[in-house]
């Protein structure tokens, strides 16, 4: 049976102004390198195979991160980036409303569709399965993505709860099914004065 630990990449200068990133290659900022840092510690008393991450800066460098404490390299898989915002990329609601009006979000703006993330999401956990049918491996991506394929492969948890940065959620492949074992955790965090 196959373990993944989804962990949510550390956060960025975009998330603290709610601003959209989607595919927009933003970095981390120094309180997401610490997070990195912490999670990385934490996980290191832990045992864990492999580690993969998005082809995004903010989710590589956190896997990097982890992946040096735990003496593992990164595969990384553009399967993992988050959704494409498309023309909503890099703005605020403020933006969006003055932009499209107060319902801009039932306009087509080129947005991905739930259904799109889900697929390539999908085929990236199944592949993951296939090469590590007894491992436990993370997974570092990003919120939107982790939280439209949780309610998928989890569909019996409450995922609704919005993902902390560098949270750590722990499912379990079990014949056909998932079992969630730990969900949007940030342990690690209460040392950091964030």
């Amino acid at each position: 049976m196959t373990t993944i630990g989804f962990v949510r990449h550390g956060i960025t200068d975009w998330n603290i102004e709610r601003r959209a990133q989607g595919q927009t290659d933003i970095p981390l900022n120094e309180t997401g390198r610490a997070q990195a840092r912490a999670l990385a510690a934490r996980l290191k008393k832990e045992r864990w195979d492999a580690v993969y991450a998005s082809d995004l800066s903010r989710a590589r460098e956190t896997a990097e991160t982890i992946a040096a404490a735990l003496g593992l390299t990164v595969r990384v898989d553009p399967r993992l980036r988050e959704i494409h915002c498309g023309q909503i990329e890099g703005t605020v609601e403020e933006d969006r409303v003055l932009r499209w009006g107060y319902d801009w979000a039932s306009l087509d703006l080129g947005i991905e569709t739930d259904d799109s993330m889900i697929a390539r999401g999908m085929e990236a956990v199944m592949d993951i399965c296939a090469s590590h049918p007894e491992d436990r491996v993370l997974v570092v991506s990003h919120g939107a993505l982790i939280g439209t394929l949780l309610p998928v492969l989890i569909p019996h948890t409450d995922t609704s709860e919005h993902l902390h940065n560098t949270s750590i959620t722990v499912i379990r492949k079990i014949e056909e099914s998932w079992e969630c074992g730990l969900f949007n955790c940030v342990k690690h965090l209460e040392q950091l004065a964030i």
